[in-house]
């Protein structure tokens, strides 16, 4: 297998890639801040580090991976009293959407999902350490980081320091870029607005504390991998690094992984813009999770993404393709035998999969190695020349593409019921589905049209539509 190699954001360049433990590999993956909706640019990056943690675990590493679930900053707590509801209660909604969304798109579940107000005591002990260290001051109750007391800052995302104002100091958990300025670790608390009381005084800690003390407190001090959308790099994973190396005196993270943008007519999609859309609304339009999914995927995590109708419909497309292939293989009735040559070409899509991947994640490289392979084995099926035994190896190939990309399944219509889109659930199941498809096929066989036209008409009427292919068999969608 090819070595794996990744471009790390801290030397820029693409590195072989080698994890502290030989068989395992530590990640901390930047999740969303829960005040209100994630949209399809945050799931851009969620797509990037699923996709990530896939494939490590395709290559035999053990993945222990953390994602943090931000639910405290400035804007829940304006949101939250605005709402006249406790921070928990306005969270957990979006919480829950953020998993339910998650669950659309075949992303993995985190071996540690963490929430931030349950880590507190964990922020406290890191400010304290660091507080000890001499790299914090308070002013009016709030603890900050002395960025000049760090000479290395800056490493991460190349900002100069140089022409900062001595003293000048930052309260937003947000700001803008260039703006190098000490940060809150601790924010004494507005009147009327939640705290915690804590040994270094009342208050909530700052955004940027929560990732470094979450992260070491489940990977420890010095991770494999922390990835995150490419707006993160200044200033939070800068102030991340800072204040981590500051504590520990080691190397916080190791490879430093970015995703770009998504974009929307070829600008940023931003909820401050005002151009951004959610899955919900995606579906709500009719939109299948495989499509999305897929799309998300199909680009290079370090290369922007344009967004638009067309390429979803070309998404919804290619997913479409793969399945009626798949179908292809497991219906179909083939001569009997195996070809060297057929197994040869399936493997040699292995590896181009494979050694595309291996290359800093080539998700578009790796997809074009299955879809010549379709093309292949498809040309093969037409003229005859394919045989009962090249289905498995290539099969296998599919497997390995699924492992990854998980488009496969065409369970689109139970996702999309189950967040209340779509058909209600009075429909019939896949499994009613393809009982009536093979008493259709039965019918067919013993020549009984009238049977097969009748289950035809009865899946249509039902909104299921199938495909007869050339070679014998059948696949159903739903419409």
């Amino acid at each position: 297998m090819s070595e794996i190699q990744f471009h790390n954001t801290l030397s820029g360049r693409t590195e072989p890639f080698v994890p502290l433990v030989p068989s395992a590999v530590s990640i901390y993956t930047c999740g969303p801040t829960v005040y209100d909706f994630a949209h399809i640019g945050n799931f851009r990056t969620f797509v990037f580090q699923d996709v990530l943690r896939r494939y490590l675990k395709s290559r035999g590493f053990r993945v222990v991976q953390v994602m943090n679930l931000t639910d405290v900053d400035d804007r829940i707590i304006q949101k939250s009293a605005a709402a006249g509801v406790s921070i928990r209660d306005y969270t957990d909604k979006y919480i829950q959407a953020f998993l339910d969304d998650r669950r659309a798109l075949n992303l993995e579940p985190p071996e540690h999902l963490a929430r931030a107000t349950e880590h507190i005591e964990d922020m406290v002990a890191l400010i304290q350490r660091l507080t000890a260290k001499g790299f914090t001051y308070t002013s009016e109750g709030s603890t900050y980081f002395r960025i000049s007391k760090f000479p290395a800052y800056g490493k991460l995302s190349k900002i100069d320091v140089a022409g900062m104002q001595a003293g000048a100091r930052v309260d937003m958990d947000r700001y803008d870029k260039d703006n190098v300025r000490d940060f809150a670790l601790w924010k004494a608390p507005k009147p009327g607005e939640h705290f915690w009381e804590t040994a270094i005084g009342p208050g909530r800690p700052g955004w940027h504390i929560e990732c470094s003390a979450m992260a070491m407190k489940y990977l420890g001090e010095t991770l494999d991998i922390h990835s995150g959308g490419v707006d993160l790099t200044f200033p939070h994973h800068e102030n991340e690094i800072a204040e981590s190396e500051g504590a520990t005196g080691k190397p916080f993270v190791r490879y430093w992984l970015h995703a770009e943008h998504l974009l929307v007519d070829h600008e940023k999609m931003s909820k401050s813009v005002g151009n951004f859309a959610t899955l919900r609304e995606l579906f709500s339009h009719g939109q299948k999770p495989s499509s999305v999914r897929f799309l998300l995927a199909s680009v290079p995590y370090r290369r922007q993404l344009n967004f638009t109708p067309e390429s979803l419909q070309g998404a919804a497309g290619s997913v479409d393709r793969l399945r009626t292939f798949v179908a292809r293989l497991a219906t179909g009735k083939f001569p009997a035998g195996a070809s060297p040559a057929m197994a040869a070409r399936a493997a040699k899509a292995r590896e181009e999969f494979d050694e595309s991947l291996s290359d800093d994640l080539n998700t578009a490289q790796a997809l074009a190695a299955i879809f010549d392979l379709v093309r292949d084995v498809n040309i093969a099926i037409d003229r005859g020349e394919f045989l009962e035994g090249d289905a498995a190896p290539v099969m296998g190939v599919l497997e390995s593409f699924d492992a990854i990309f998980a488009v496969l399944l065409d369970d689109d219509a139970e996702k999309l019921r189950a967040l209340g889109f779509g058909k209600d659930s009075a429909g019939p199941s896949d499994a009613e589905i393809d009982a009536l498809v093979a008493e259709r096929q039965a019918a067919r066989k013993r020549r009984d049209f009238a049977a097969s036209d009748r289950i035809r008409d009865q899946l249509a009427a039902q909104g299921i539509l199938l495909e007869d292919s050339r070679d014998g068999g059948v696949r159903w969608k739903r419409k």
